[in-house]
Parts: C-alpha cells; sequence; structure tokens
C-alpha cells in the first residue's frame, strides 16, 4: 500500500562503482532532463516513480553491494514506495540472464552500452546532440572526462573486457568539446579516465595519440587543472610527460596501476611486463617529471602467489616509495583466464597480505607528508566540512587521495572551486593541515 503520492516522471538514478559509472549516470541524468523528466541522484526524498540502478560487477564485494541495492528497491516497489525499477551497468551487462531468472521483480535490465534502449524503454528519445552533456553529480568545480570506453588488455583476473566490451577511443574534437563544455559551466579540474589511457587513440588513429589531446585539452579556457587516471606500464607514451612540463595546468600526477612486482605474478596476470621493465619504467617517469606524484594499484592473493612473491611485493613497495597506494584482495571472476587457476590463497592470508602492505605504505605517506611541513602549495577547496574548508593540492586527486585541511575563521570564506595557496603546518599519515598564505 502507498504511503506517499509519487511524483510522475521523477526519477532516482543510484550509482554503485567507479567513477566510470559516475560519468554514465550523469550522461542518463542529462539525457532524462533533456526529456522533461523531474531527476535526481541517489535522491532521499522517496517520491520518486521510478529508480534506475547503475551497478557495479567488478569484484565480489562490489556484486554483492549491487545485488543488495536492486533487493532493496524491490522491496520498495513491493510496498509500493516506487512503482519502476530498472537496471544498467556492469553487473547487468555481466548477468542479464541470471539477474532476470533470480529477481524478475525488476521491470527490465539493461547493458553497458543499452542507453538509447533505456530511454526507449521510459518513452523518452536519444537526444545526439547532447553527446557530452551530463548533470554532474560530483561539485561543479571537478569532472571526470571519460577519454575511451573498453579495453582490449588480455589481463587474467580483470572481467572489464567481459563488461565494458573492446577498447574505442572518444575523438579528440569531442572531447575538447565535451570539456570546454564542462569549462563553461565552471569545471576547473578535469579528472581524465579510462580503463586504458595508454592505449588512446590507437583504435581510430593508429597511433597513441595521449599527448596530443592533453596538448589540445590543456588550451580549454577555465580549465586549470588535469590529472591521468589509469595508466597501462607497458606501450605507455613518455612523450605525454614533455607535455606535462610544458603545460603547468596538467598536474605532475599519475596513477598507473601496476597490480604485482613478482615475474611470476605479471606473468600469470598476463600483464605483458616484467618486474624489470616495470622498475625502469617508474624511474624513467620520475626522470621526466622530477617531483610525480605516483598512484598505484596492486593485487594481493592471486592464485599461486607464494611467501616469496609477497615479500618480493613488500621490499618493493618499500624501495620503490609511491606517493599513493590501493591494494585489493584477489576476486575468482568467471569467465577470466584465471578463473582456470586454483584460487589458492585464502581469504585470510589475502587480508594479511593486503595489510601488510597497507603498513608500509602508512609509514611511507607519513614520511612523505612529513616533508611537506613549512612548504607551500596551490590547493582547490572542495568543501566545508565542520571547522575546516578541505581542498587538495595537484598530487592528490578527489576521494581517493590526501586532503588539506584549513582551519575556518569567522573572517575568512573559501568558495568550493576557488584555489589558495596554503602552508602546511602539520601533517598526519593521509591528511595535512595548513594555514592560508
Amino acid at each position: 500500500m502507498k504511503t506517499k503520492s509519487l511524483k510522475k516522471n521523477k526519477v532516482n538514478v543510484v550509482t554503485l562503482g567507479c567513477s566510470k559509472n559516475i560519468v554514465d549516470s550523469e550522461v542518463l541524468m542529462g539525457q532524462l532532463r533533456a526529456n522533461k523528466f523531474d531527476v535526481e541522484h541517489e535522491g532521499e526524498d522517496n517520491d520518486h516513480q521510478i529508480v534506475i540502478i547503475n551497478t557495479c560487477g567488478f569484484f565480489d564485494n562490489d556484486k554483492q553491494e549491487s545485488i543488495d541495492t536492486i533487493l532493496q528497491y524491490v522491496e520498495a516497489k513491493k510496498a509500493g514506495h516506487v512503482e519502476k525499477v530498472y537496471v544498467t551497468g556492469c553487473l547487468s551487462e555481466r548477468y542479464k540472464g541470471d539477474l532476470e531468472k533470480e529477481i524478475p521483480d525488476v521491470d527490465a535490465y539493461f547493458g553497458t552500452r543499452e542507453l538509447p534502449k533505456l530511454l526507449k524503454t521510459l518513452k523518452a528519445d536519444y537526444k545526439h546532440e547532447l553527446v557530452g552533456e551530463r548533470l554532474l553529480t560530483t561539485p561543479s568545480h571537478y569532472a571526470y572526462l571519460k577519454i575511451s570506453e573498453g579495453c582490449d588488455r588480455p589481463c587474467s583476473f580483470c572481467a572489464i573486457p567481459l563488461m565494458r566490451g573492446g577498447h574505442v577511443s572518444v575523438p579528440i574534437e569531442d572531447l575538447v568539446k565535451r570539456a570546454e563544455t564542462l569549462a563553461a559551466k565552471g569545471t576547473k579540474e578535469l579528472l581524465l579516465i579510462a580503463q586504458d589511457l595508454t592505449y588512446y587513440g590507437l583504435d581510430i588513429y593508429k597511433k597513441r595519440e595521449l599527448a596530443n589531446l592533453l596538448d589540445k585539452l590543456s588550451d580549454v579556457d577555465g580549465v586549470e587543472w588535469m590529472r591521468l587516471h589509469y595508466a597501462f606500464p607497458s606501450g605507455f607514451p613518455m612523450e605525454v610527460f614533455d607535455v606535462m612540463n610544458r603545460k603547468k595546468n596538467i598536474c605532475n600526477y599519475l596513477d598507473m596501476p601496476l597490480q604485482h612486482i613478482s615475474d611470476n605474478m605479471l606473468k600469470s596476470m598476463r600483464r605483458g611486463i616484467t618486474k624489470q621493465k616495470t622498475i625502469d619504467i617508474v624511474n624513467q617517469i620520475r626522470d621526466k617529471v622530477p617531483g610525480i606524484a605516483m598512484r598505484t594499484t596492486l593485487i594481493a592473493g592471486y592464485p599461486g602467489e607464494t611467501e616469496k612473491d609477497h615479500e618480493e611485493m613488500l621490499d618493493w613497495v618499500a624501495n620503490t616509495r609511491f606517493d599513493r597506494l590501493g591494494i585489493f584482495t584477489y576476486s575468482h571472476e568467471e569467465n577470466t583466464h584465471a578463473h582456470l587457476l586454483k584460487d589458492d590463497v585464502s581469504a585470510k592470508v589475502k587480508k594479511q597480505r593486503a595489510d601488510a602492505v597497507m603498513k608500509i605504505q602508512q609509514e611511507i605517506s607519513f614520511e612523505l607528508n612529513q616533508q611537506k611541513i613549512n612548504q607551500t602549495f596551490k590547493t582547490i577547496i572542495d568543501r566545508k566540512e565542520g571547522e575546516y574548508f578541505i581542498g587538495r593540492t595537484e598530487f592528490d586527486s578527489a576521494d581517493v587521495d590526501n586532503e588539506v585541511l584549513i582551519k575556518a575563521d569567522n573572517a575568512t570564506y573559501l568558495s568550493p572551486g576557488s584555489f589558495v595557496d596554503v602552508k602546511i603546518t602539520e601533517a598526519t599519515d593521509f591528511d595535512l593541515y595548513g594555514k592560508l598564505i
């Protein structure tokens, strides 16, 4: 029985998973708004006629969160709190048949590339002239810019090609237009994302064109910062760093997931790179851009990982001293090459190994942050929280890296998106404290 009236054509979009999903939801919301739908992102009023859940299917925990969210809204539908529940995104792409059987009360399931079909189901038109238009779910001063979709890499552990398909680059001129549209609406920082930045351009230009893209994007008026996320180490176009050195609005920052360092693991993971080549490219990047902040992501407990492999990773992390580092425990994914292997590292050992890596990284982060005390950094303000304004330096990306906390006083208001100079006065493992200059 309905407890309140539902607003006709009001849509609640719920996003799970990564930044690529965020962009997809923002594009969906832009299309819905253009079709006169009243649309919210993760609205709390509970007066929506329609709920669209953009799911993640990457790891077991992500899949479970997506399933739990679907079940939550199916129950809301049964109780009369919503009328229609639609599911899209990676989980739906990968397990559509199973989901239709197991959770039949969902009104329809859609894959990652079925936006026009989803809109048609809602009796909305896919408006081609809106390509690049989005309703931002991030604060307006920063936005993710997805430069390609899918991936052609053969990594054994990864199900992304199953959910996102092969690599497709967005043409440079289209990305420049999208950046101009965002900048005109107040976006000052672009976070370039893809499944694989390194591969950009090979499909449509027959050569790697990331450097050229950066060169063009850096000329867009209003874009004060750009940063690079999710680069593959093998074949990385080193000329990117010449552009980074030349263009001051390209942050000295690179997110390059490396996954492991043991040759045994790298070979089994089908990464196409060796330990020595990995070490060499990290050193080359640091030589090209002294002071660059490097972020990486690793996997603990991959099938066949021995204690020796783990120790090798620990030594490498300690010696390499990445500025930022995250680590996942291995998830045994159906239809991947690694699924043919025995998942022989227990969940307990996986967690222990991941914790051991992060313990080292925590110490490294503390030491690197201590070195920042008494230094002054250009800082973008993200928000005010309690007694502090919260910002980031060019060496820190949104949501995943260090933050700069500036004590608020009655005399000063720092608006989100403004840039200020901050002198660091104190530092912890993952936060910096400072005062305005």
